[in-house]
């Protein structure tokens, strides 16, 4: 009889911790909250991103994020003035253009991710020492007019004095997306691509990358994270938890070297080789891509409008301000 209450006695025990740790788990998912971000590519450029979410820095913070690739800065804010979507990752040129719209609700920048231009001038032939003049009478692949991939590369020809509309032939034509393909099939002199296509074409002898456009254009808020200013007003918890771990992310390519970063990035970029991955985060690295906070700076902001206002692009500026919430910053 007292081994039968024992044993009833185990069990019991067993039963009440096996159901508080079921009511635990429950408890600790309900706290998860689940977000979803539009990203404007799926590119090296955006490493810290991976690194963050590879790391687990996001459901430190109690979130589950889901990237959803949306091709085209007009496509991401479209996303998030939907509803489709809560974040997006594109230009901040893009936020400036919803707020001149007239948009209520319009999107609010709260974390800078990459400092400059991560594109890349691609040749078809071999050259050494490139200057920008040598694409003088060529024909090049750039970027969706009025993306900041685009007005970057004019910015960087009108500073070297050359004339975009009539020095060179620039197709702007060509869906993101499509660039590296139609540079492939034989379109174009020169292309501007990120990575990982840039060094895909390199890999098929179809072209060289010979600068980086990044070199040219200046220090500003390339792309950033940004939200509806309601949904920043009434869910500050998420901003800042997703901030912090995009700080940690950004803490972590700028603490470890290439290969270290690259090994995180495997499973973003499954078509890719650690080798590939491990040259193409060094190429980032050594070109300054990453900021060191998400705290965007007014002088690099307005730097944006000054690129967008040199494309002719932007009809007027838009207040620092309001675009720009950097409370849950460093």
């Amino acid at each position: 009889m007292k081994k039968i209450i024992l044993s009833s006695c185990a069990l019991l025990v067993i039963l009440i911790i096996s159901l508080f740790c079921i009511f635990r788990k429950q408890e600790t998912n309900n706290k998860i909250k689940k977000i979803s971000v539009a990203e404007v590519a799926h590119s090296i450029f955006y490493a810290p991103q991976y690194i963050a979410d590879n790391q687990g820095y996001f459901k430190d913070e109690g979130l589950d994020v889901d990237f959803v690739l949306t091709p085209g800065a007009d496509k991401v804010t479209a996303a998030v003035l939907s509803k489709d979507v809560e974040i997006g990752l594109c230009g901040s040129e893009a936020t400036i253009y919803v707020y001149n719209q007239g948009e209520k609700d319009y999107l609010v920048n709260f974390s800078g991710l990459t400092k400059r231009d991560g594109s890349f001038i691609v040749s078809r032939k071999k050259m050494k020492n490139f200057k920008l003049k040598d694409l003088k009478g060529k024909k090049v692949i750039g970027g969706r007019a009025g993306g900041m991939p685009e007005m970057t590369f004019e910015w960087a020809l009108k500073e070297a004095g050359i004339n975009p509309n009539n020095d060179l032939d620039i197709d702007t034509s060509i869906a993101f997306a499509s660039m590296a393909g139609a540079f492939i099939g034989g379109n174009g002199d020169f292309v501007t691509l990120f990575e990982p296509q840039a060094t895909q074409v390199e890999k098929q002898g179809k072209g060289y990358v010979v600068a980086s456009v990044g070199e040219y254009g200046g220090k500003v808020p390339y792309t950033a994270y940004n939200a509806r200013k309601s949904f920043i007003k009434n869910n500050p918890e998420i901003i800042k938890g997703y901030t912090k771990a995009i700080q940690k992310g950004l803490d972590y390519v700028h603490n470890h070297d290439a290969k270290d970063v690259a090994r995180k990035l495997v499973t973003y970029f499954p078509d890719t080789s650690l080798d590939d991955l491990t040259k193409m985060v060094k190429r980032y690295q050594d070109n300054d891509s990453w900021f060191k906070t998400t705290y965007i700076n007014k002088k690099d902001f307005e730097h944006i409008e000054e690129i967008a206002e040199n494309a002719n692009e932007l009809e007027k500026r838009a207040p620092y301000e309001k675009l720009v919430n950097n409370n849950f910053s460093k």
